[in-house]
């Protein structure tokens, strides 16, 4: 019954966090709430270990983000995936912006050990606040352990509000765009969809009557085997979780797997509420007295950090041909990464439009380079930056 009761704490959390962003038309994201909830509730009554009792364990997880992250590539094709350096470029100069303003004027103010305890998360999420921790643990510098933490939870209290602004000026542009001539808009979408597969597919498929869920999660799952196989093999070259997406889209070009596959299971939901579940977890090792103590020099070195990323991202947005709302939505994926980055801009899609092809060809024109950014920060330079800083400990 206590396994239940928890669980059922969690969903609520979840529940409420939907109701307030559909209440807001997502100026406050979901993700937003159900992370305050939770801290305030790790602080007061929710006990410790909330998460793992409620079934989601490390094990869990570990398959959740395979099959999560093959999904998504089944949201893309190919083409679209190589049409997004554009995104990355900017995501990953954003973040050296952000690298500037605070090794430079922060630790100026504020010292070696703070800023180079927190400075990773800030560029790289919930990734590299785990290699920081551990890290820090490992050499035994006991007092700098929450730092990592703390910059964890005050960026995503203020990056979340902001990527999902700069989500909603994008969106209004694109849908004006729309408006303005539905036929073309459509036509676009149709031709992307369209050439994500091709006349493979049937050698793949056992026939409607066969194709159930169980098929397509297994055809999923055998995609997300293969992929940390090749991780392994690489010795972590490439991160498997990057493979999980590329091999994902390639799955899905040659027919392999379905668009939309997860959703098509049926099974797409349940697996995003426990992902995200797990990730917010890791609000349960803060206090308010060890946020307290380094609350101002944490919000100084993220407004720094902000500024340094704005900056860049402004500067390129032109010449990168995207509006600069986009471009800083690009970079602030650094702060989130994936899951947040896709459930924010779903937010967003669903409370600007309810017209199925504005929201197809909204998450066509955006899903896409919020995805690719986020891996591209938090998935792979997270982890370079993160190894390096801990060097400097």
């Amino acid at each position: 019954m206590v396994n239940l009761l928890y669980f059922m704490i969690i969903m609520i959390t979840m529940f409420l966090g939907e109701w307030v962003s559909k209440k807001t038309h997502s100026w406050v994201p979901s993700i937003f709430i159900t992370a305050i909830i939770f801290l305030i509730g790790f602080w007061t009554i929710f006990p410790k270990d909330l998460i793992a009792k409620a079934s989601y364990t490390k094990d869990f997880i570990t398959i959740t983000i395979g099959l999560l992250l093959v999904h998504l590539g089944t949201l893309m094709n190919i083409k679209k995936l190589i049409q997004q350096w554009k995104a990355v470029c900017i995501a990953i100069l954003g973040m050296l912006g952000t690298l500037i303003f605070t090794l430079t004027i922060g630790l100026a103010f504020f010292g070696h050990d703070l800023v180079i305890s927190t400075i990773p998360t800030l560029t790289g999420g919930l990734v590299a606040a785990a290699l920081m921790t551990q890290g820090i643990e490992k050499e035994g510098l006991l007092t700098l352990v929450a730092y990592p933490v703390a910059m964890f939870v005050c960026h995503h209290i203020i990056s979340f509000p902001m990527i999902s602004a700069c989500l909603r000026n994008e969106g209004s542009r694109l849908k004006s765009v729309f408006r303005k001539d539905p036929d073309a808009a459509k036509a676009m979408v149709a031709e992307d969809t369209s050439s994500s597969t091709n006349n493979l597919q049937h050698y793949f498929s056992l026939g409607e009557k066969y194709d159930t869920p169980a098929f397509i999660i297994a055809k999923v799952a055998a995609i997300a085997v293969f992929s940390f196989w090749v991780g392994n093999l690489l010795n972590g070259v490439i991160n498997s979780n990057v493979l999980c997406l590329v091999f994902g889209v390639i799955a899905h070009a040659i027919g392999f797997l379905p668009s939309n596959a997860l959703n098509k299971a049926g099974v797409f939901n349940w697996l995003m509420y426990g992902l995200l579940t797990f990730i917010l977890a890791e609000l349960n090792a803060t206090t308010p007295s060890t946020i307290g103590k380094i609350l101002l020099q944490v919000l100084v070195l993220i407004a720094l950090g902000l500024s340094g990323m704005f900056l860049a991202s402004v500067l390129l947005a032109k010449p990168f041909g995207m509006s600069r709302s986009m471009a800083f939505a690009c970079a602030l994926t650094a702060l989130c990464g994936f899951p947040a980055d896709y459930i924010l801009t779903n937010d967003v899609v669903n409370s600007l439009t309810n017209d199925a092809d504005e929201q197809q060809f909204l998450l066509d024109n955006m899903l896409p380079k919020m995805l690719v950014g986020g891996f591209a920060t938090v998935s792979i330079a997270s982890v370079l930056i993160a190894s390096f800083f801990l060097n400097m400990l």
